[in-house]
């Protein structure tokens, strides 16, 4: 661990950030997994905001001022820091390929063009217990800032200030105050796992296995390769 990295940085439990293609349609669940980005470091600082949208219509000056008319809540923004080192490594060039794999949020996936509806990628943020800030969400922008190179040029240091803005989603909420989506997580496939199996032991339901499939864009449940790590939707989205 880098020197001067303390507090959560230690835990055991890391954050993570799947990467999804976007939904077709008007969907809100994200389409199939493309990568998902470990942290090496968990973020040591994690900001969270949301912001109720009021409506105030001007009176005569005379009058009693009208009563303040809420027009909804917006979408939770989230930033947070991500701290990559592999000088323990220097020959290789693992920071620059997370950095890059960072920036590729804010571009279109070739999916989503072939398929005319052009859109960066959608993520998954979570972070173990930490509920308040595990929600769907898309990057709003990426700054990598490199600090330390080795002796080739490649970086192997770098710090990363990311920001994403929750996506909207119809589904129920894990309390009144969060835009976090309630049960959804990523499941790493093993030997022995099917999309039934999973359904039964996350749903109590093997049917729910189409859930499942739609989820990870799953032609075929039976030739998921083992390792592959499976978007589980929330019970209210299987359920709905």
């Amino acid at each position: 661990m880098a020197k001067g990295r303390k507090g959560a940085g230690k835990s055991l439990v890391r954050a993570t950030l799947a990467i999804h293609e976007p939904p077709s349609g008007y969907s809100t669940t994200p389409g199939g997994l493309i990568k998902t980005f470990k942290f090496d470091f968990n973020p040591v600082q994690l900001s969270l905001s949301r912001r109720a949208n009021w409506k105030v219509t001007p009176t005569v000056a005379v009058r009693d001022g009208s009563l303040p008319e809420f027009m909804g809540q917006e979408p939770a923004e989230m930033s947070l820091e991500i701290f990559l080192d592999s000088s323990d490594k220097p020959t290789r060039n693992t920071v620059l390929k997370k950095v890059e794999a960072l920036l590729a949020c804010c571009e279109t996936t070739a999916k989503s063009s072939a398929g005319k509806q052009p859109s960066p990628p959608w993520v998954v943020f979570q972070w173990g217990s930490f509920s308040t800030a595990r929600f769907t969400a898309y990057v709003t922008s990426v700054a990598a800032n490199y600090t330390l190179f080795g002796t080739s040029g490649v970086p192997i240091r770098a710090t990363c200030q990311l920001s994403l803005q929750e996506i909207p989603s119809k589904t129920k909420r894990q309390n009144p105050t969060s835009g976090a989506l309630t049960a959804r997580r990523v499941h790493r496939f093993v030997a022995g796992d099917s999309l039934q199996s999973l359904a039964w032991n996350e749903y109590g339901d093997a049917a729910a296995w189409r859930a499942i499939a739609e989820a990870n864009d799953i032609d075929d449940p039976a030739a998921v390769p083992t390792g592959a790590e499976l978007v589980l939707p929330a019970a209210e989205e299987v359920s709905a």
